[in-house]
Parts: C-alpha cells; structure tokens; sequence
C-alpha cells in the first residue's frame, strides 16, 4: 500500500495545499516519513487525513466557478465503527460546502471495503447539495464496497459510475462525462 500513491498529474492545475478556500490549505508532508497506516499497512506519506484511522484521501482538483471537486480515497470506509461519513463531512465537505462545492466526485478504486451504520449522513448530505442541484458521484468502486453500498441502500443517496481511464482525461472532461450522466439521472 505504500506504493500507492494519489494521483499527481493534476498537480501544476490545482494543489489543495496551496488553496486558501480547501479545508487542507497549509498542509505540510514530509517524502521520507510514512507515518499514516491503514490497518498494519504504511500508506504513501502524500494521503491526507481527515480524522478516520483507516481511510485516507486526496483533493485532486476543484473549480469554484463549475463548483465540484474530485477526491480520491483510499483505505476501508467504515461508518459502523470509525464514523467516516461523518468525519468526511464535518472535516472536508462542509467546508467545502461553505465555498461553493456543491457536485463531488470521490474516485473510490482504493476503499477496500465498505461497512454501513445509518444513512442519515448521505441523507443529510444528498439534502444539503440538493438545493443548488448538486449531487455525489463514486467512480471506480471496486465490486464488493459497491454491493455493501447497495445493501445498505445508501445508492439513494450516491450515484456509481465506472470511468476506467480517468487518468488520461483532464478534470473539466471527467466533470463534463459525470455531470451529463447524472443530468440525465435527476431529470
């Protein structure tokens, strides 16, 4: 798992470090030092935290003017134990929120595993981007987290799409592929 890294193309467009409006604005990271674990398992010192012990994420990108960001995960995703919705959202998505972000992306190919609690944070969450007609989108989900998803009815909530060469692709092209299909689904 240390070998994998977030992906870094994006990075001479969009630093969420160097962002004053992101919610990881000043954010230091240290090459040689790897000190974030998923489970018993080092993960590239690049991962940001954002309160969970086991999933980690990246801001690949984000336009004010389109308002969506795209952010890559990577680790378990656990609302039965750790809480990771909330945390996601309280740490990274409400302020996110608060300036103007209201279409997400999360490019989910790295959560291992899924294990749901309620779905009262996703409601929460569907409802608050609701109102500007934003909407959730998961790409890359690996098979069994996506089975997990559905089972615990949380596709109520959050759209899956499958983009499977989104590296190749700028981040207004994969916005551009992701918002047409999700147009098509709220109208």
């Amino acid at each position: 798992m240390q070998d994998i890294e977030p992906y870094y193309n994006w990075r001479h467009i969009y630093v969420a470090a160097e962002d004053a409006k992101s919610p990881l604005y000043k954010r230091q990271y240290n090459e040689f030092e790897y000190t974030n674990t998923v489970y018993n398992y080092f993960i590239h010192p690049q991962w940001d935290e954002f309160g969970s012990n086991i999933l980690y994420l990246k801001i690949l990108f984000v336009d004010y003017e389109q308002h969506y960001a795209i952010i890559e995960l990577i680790g378990e995703w656990n609302d039965a134990i750790e809480n990771d919705i909330m945390l996601l959202r309280r740490n990274i998505t409400d302020n996110m929120y608060k300036t103007g972000i209201y279409k997400f992306i999360l490019i989910a190919e790295n959560v291992l595993n899924f294990h749901s609690s309620d779905d009262s944070y996703y409601e929460e969450w569907n409802e608050q981007i609701a109102d500007e007609n934003g909407w959730l989108t998961i790409i890359n989900l690996p098979e069994q987290s996506k089975y997990d998803f559905k089972k615990a009815r949380i596709t109520n909530y959050i759209s899956f799409l499958e983009i499977d060469q989104w590296r190749t692709l700028k981040p207004e092209f994969i916005f551009a592929l992701v918002n047409e299909q999700m147009c098509m689904r709220l109208y």
